[in-house]
């Protein structure tokens, strides 16, 4: 298949590995953080960090729309659907994550909620127009990738005239928080993250385009490389971040050109900016209150805003104490660090939202066995 099979030759992979060492300098070590999700799990899935030489580190950011999520988010989507009596639409990976008095969306539903898992933001305005009877609530997670769909939904809600759809909005965004790792390196409870430079998210890149980015490499002088999610191209951004760092450059660099450009999707851009607008904060997970951060619905589009409809206020709370969601998610530890990992904490009995979502970190290295190596 065009753009995948080619993208995953075992021969071109075992070339690039040989480029790569060939290009390290022996007495520097370079850490890179991955901060999508799902070059996480590719970097698990194909064995990439084995290929490369032990002074290329990879570390994993916060790049998983469910794993960042507050627990107190998920909380106020319980609420919804337990007090309020709605029918709560939203994405399959949200369901189980875990959330306060031992509930998840799933047990929730378990308890009596309407809760359903749907494909897309449509599905829920279609159920809506089929169930009028009914407050349809749709539980809106990402960051800049699942935030246009989302905006088309809410357009369409109100085209339509449904009385009856909301959303709640968490949707997030990535400059946000590659801000505050690079602003705040040094964590007092977990360590300090050493970064050399960053490979940015793909499918977010589609949609904001590359020149986000380059705030990042001139302020702060380290280089990024957008790459797409096939084996060949994390490692063709791993050796295009090495010659940056070993010439001393700084810039963003585009591999993954068959899918991203500098300006991005400028009519899902302006989508977004019609319906949406700024929080002026939003809590993360691992990350703490972050000014500006997220997104939430304009005024013109209020009455779709589950938030305003239904007084739900958010409501903080802690993680689990002995959980290193936080840690991992900042890129401090790795999910072999944690002491739950692989024994208390399982996909199937998942403590943590790290080890729930399809993106996360600690899913990755356990449906991969990377955690052989404790």
């Amino acid at each position: 298949m065009k753009f995948i099979d080619e993208f995953r030759d075992g021969q071109v992979a075992a070339g690039l590995a040989a480029a790569i060492r060939q290009e390290v300098v022996p007495e520097r070590r370079y850490h890179f953080m991955e901060f999508c999700g799902g070059h996480t799990h590719a970097i698990s899935r194909y064995g990439i960090s084995d290929l490369l030489p032990s002074s290329v580190k990879m570390i994993h950011g916060p790049g998983c729309p469910v794993c960042v999520l507050p627990i107190g988010r998920v909380d106020q989507a319980i609420r919804l659907a337990l007090e309020q009596n709605v029918m709560l639409c939203t994405y399959g990976d949200c369901l189980r994550v875990p959330a306060s008095e031992s509930l998840s969306l799933l047990r929730a539903k378990a308890r009596g909620g309407d809760i359903r898992m749907v494909y897309s933001s449509a599905d829920a305005v279609a159920l809506a127009q089929k169930h009028p009877d009914k407050q349809v609530v749709f539980f809106a997670i990402g960051f800049e990738t699942t935030t246009p769909p989302t905006a088309v939904a809410i357009k369409q809600a109100a085209a339509l005239g449904l009385k009856n759809f909301s959303v709640l909005c968490c949707h997030v965004l990535t400059p946000s928080a590659i801000s505050s790792i690079l602003e705040s390196p040094e964590v007092r409870q977990w360590g300090t993250v050493p970064l050399d430079g960053f490979i940015g998210p793909a499918h977010v890149s589609t949609i904001i385009g590359s020149r986000p980015y380059e705030f990042f490499a001139q302020e702060y002088r380290k280089p990024v490389v957008i790459a797409g999610f096939e084996p060949l191209d994390v490692m063709q951004a791993v050796r295009m971040l090495i010659r940056q760092v070993n010439e001393g450059r700084a810039e963003v660099e585009n591999e993954f050109s068959r899918a991203v450009s500098r300006d991005g999707n400028k009519k899902a851009q302006a989508l977004v900016a019609d319906v949406f607008e700024l929080r002026k904060s939003f809590e993360w997970r691992g990350l703490n209150v972050l000014p500006y951060s997220a997104l939430c619905i304009r005024q013109a589009f209020a009455a779709f805003d589950a938030e305003r409809r239904f007084a739900i206020a958010y409501q903080p709370v802690a993680d689990h104490k002995a959980c290193e969601c936080g840690a991992i998610l900042r890129g401090v530890k790795r999910p072999q660090d944690c002491k739950l990992f692989g024994n208390v904490c399982t996909p199937e009995n998942p403590i943590g939202s790290c080890m729930v979502s399809s993106e996360g970190a600690c899913a990755a290295h356990y449906t991969y066995g990377r955690y052989k190596d404790v």
